[in-house]
């Protein structure tokens, strides 16, 4: 296309699309990686509540402020959220692979109909139509 042709609307909405696909698989990754930082230090806490003696004081977040807990609980607690994070893991990276796999799909469209276009004649409407076999 030349620098003067109007970008055709049915190519317009085909790129909206890619980039709302876009925009939704960083969105997926970031709360992945925050999940990812999340289940890292859940794993760490654990590994020291456990070094800990039965009859070691420890304690717990509750917002800002410490509260002290057992260690049987606590435990039963870090390892609760642990497991949640991992399904949750598992949901946010099926979720992307659909989301990689759209955007592939749609960019290969719009490359596909592009190439078409370029090789015969061009239509500011629609996507051309396949030619008969």
């Amino acid at each position: 296309m030349s620098s003067g042709q109007q970008i055709p609307p049915w190519l317009q909405e085909q790129l909206a699309k890619i980039q709302q696909s876009q925009q939704n698989l960083q969105s997926i990754m970031a709360q992945k990686q925050q999940l990812e930082i999340e289940h890292l230090e859940t794993e760490k806490a654990l590994e020291e509540i456990k070094k800990a003696g039965d009859d070691d004081d420890v304690y717990k977040h509750a917002g800002s402020i410490l509260i002290k807990s057992n260690k049987k609980d606590l435990i039963a607690d870090l390892e609760e959220k642990q497991e949640l994070a991992k399904t949750r893991l598992t949901v946010l990276s099926k979720q992307e692979e659909r989301v990689k796999t759209s955007l592939k799909e749609q960019e290969s469209k719009i490359a596909e109909v592009m190439k078409k276009q370029t090789g015969g004649t061009t239509s500011t409407q629609q996507p051309p139509t396949n030619p008969p076999k």
